[in-house]
């Protein structure tokens, strides 16, 4: 295999090609492709939240595909019996450098206070992630703001999917889905994906290996740097693919190396 072919194969995590990005993007006609439609969702003290969800979608991701890929997802909750307004967006570009392109979980309020769960969808995005076990990432609403927080932070009372994840199937599209309807659309999902996992997981990421940024929006398997016989080639190899300083992971591959 070239190494052009090796950068290329990326791979998702085993679970997400039931319900990645690419599969759930509905195709609309007209000038800005967009999916939108409304959901209940049920928090673990039995109130209902609305959530309203709005994705911009691309072009087609393959020559085969047949639906079109999401650019960028904007959800706003509306807390139940107030008119407090939270929105959350994601976009899901791989080139651009932040970590970016989360899936939405779990949506929850406990003390008056919001939070979400998420996870990385694809490869790029889980190593944007710093390679979470269990995969989640998670999330507190602080002033106005989504503040990443650890699972420890996470209350334990946040535990049920909540959320269509992934979007409903683009065909079947509604506008409006009530809790039945969500709890439909998640069916097939696995159980890590169903509820919110407090322990690691053995192979967390299926076959997505590490990757290192080359900080211009590329990414490069990390067995490329230690397949190297020494830290001098490895740097040599960060040179030659433009990986900057750093980005480059040679320092700590080889810090044991005589």
């Amino acid at each position: 295999m070239t190494l052009i072919t090796r950068r290329k194969v990326l791979t998702f995590f085993a679970l997400v090609v039931t319900f990645n990005l690419s599969a759930c993007a509905g195709l609309s006609e007209g000038v800005g492709h967009t999916m939108t439609w409304k959901e209940e969702v049920l928090l673990h003290d039995g109130r209902i939240a609305i959530a309203e969800r709005h994705y911009n979608l691309g072009g087609y991701p393959t020559l085969d595909s047949t639906e079109r890929s999401v650019i960028n997802e904007t959800t706003t909750f509306t807390l139940p019996g107030t008119e407090q307004r939270i929105t959350w967006q994601s976009d899901f570009r791989d080139t651009v450098p932040e970590p970016n392109s989360l899936n939405l979980l779990l949506f929850g309020v406990v003390n008056g206070v919001p939070y979400l769960a998420t996870y990385p969808a694809g490869c790029i995005a889980y190593n944007k992630w710093q390679r979470p076990n269990p995969f989640y990432v998670l999330f507190r609403y602080e002033r106005g703001e989504w503040k990443r927080i650890s699972l420890a932070e996470f209350p334990v009372e946040l535990s049920k999917t909540n959320v269509i994840v992934g979007g409903p199937v683009p065909k079947l599209l509604k506008p409006f889905y009530p809790v039945e309807g969500v709890n439909v659309g998640n069916y097939y999902l696995e159980p890590m994906y169903k509820s919110i996992l407090r322990t690691a997981i053995k192979d967390p990421a299926g076959r997505c290996g590490e990757m290192i940024s080359d900080g211009q929006g590329g990414w490069i398997g990390i067995g490329w740097f230690r397949d190297q016989p020494t830290r001098e080639a490895c740097l040599s190899y960060c040179i030659r693919e433009k990986v900057g300083a750093k980005n480059c992971p040679c320092e700590t591959l080889f810090k044991d190396a005589e």
